[in-house]
């Protein structure tokens, strides 16, 4: 019987098994390769993508701080401008309301009577004068106290002053300034408007 000799032929079949495995191998590392590269760029691209909108969001909020800080300097500036109109307003309307004191002082003054200094500080009037007598000085508070426009007439003192008469005195009264139809306790008159009335008839 003839012998066979089957190694070379197996020999050649691992080596074509082999080199077919390594070569499905490549294949399978390239194809995952270039998965990991594909992957790489997509999670690159996103990352760009996300640090373009971060940006867009910081210069929009950049635009919307400014924007705020430019509200804030507008509100600023219409607090101070409604300040001084508030004040104008105020000046405008006490403009003539100095001139109704100044006329009721005029009314109120019995003859006799002159001053010597008038001084408003606040709502207080500070008033220096002489009188040719001490009846005088008190016909003077009843009508100051009878007034609309003043409250709390306050005699700070009397000295005879007999230079300019027998009788005669110089005196220092205080006074609060008032207004016709503010309440009479904002006013501090401490009493009713009819006795108010009452008292300058």
């Amino acid at each position: 019987m003839a012998s066979i000799n089957l190694l070379p032929w197996r020999e050649a079949m691992r080596q074509e098994k082999k080199k077919e495995f390594l070569i499905q191998l490549a294949g399978i590392v390239g194809v995952a390769f270039l998965g990991c590269v594909a992957w790489v760029q997509a999670v690159d691209g996103t990352i760009d993508n996300q640090r373009e909108r971060n940006q867009m969001l910081t210069t929009e909020i950049g635009l919307l701080d400014k924007q705020v800080e430019e509200i804030k300097d507008l509100k600023k500036r219409r607090q101070e401008l409604e300040a001084r109109m508030r004040v104008i307003q105020d000046l405008e309307g006490k403009r003539s309301v100095i001139v109704h004191y100044f006329d009721e002082f005029a009314k109120d003054i019995p003859d006799g009577v002159y001053f010597t200094s008038l001084q408003r500080r606040g709502d207080k009037f500070f008033i220096k004068g002489i009188s040719e007598s001490n009846q005088r000085i008190s016909d003077l508070m009843r009508k100051l106290d009878a007034s609309e426009w003043f409250t709390n007439p306050n005699l700070k003192s009397v000295v005879a002053n007999p230079p300019t008469g027998e009788q005669s005195a110089r005196f220092d009264l205080e006074l609060n300034a008032a207004q016709p139809g503010q309440p009479d306790d904002a006013q501090g008159k401490g009493k009713p408007a009819g006795a108010r009335k009452g008292g300058k008839k």
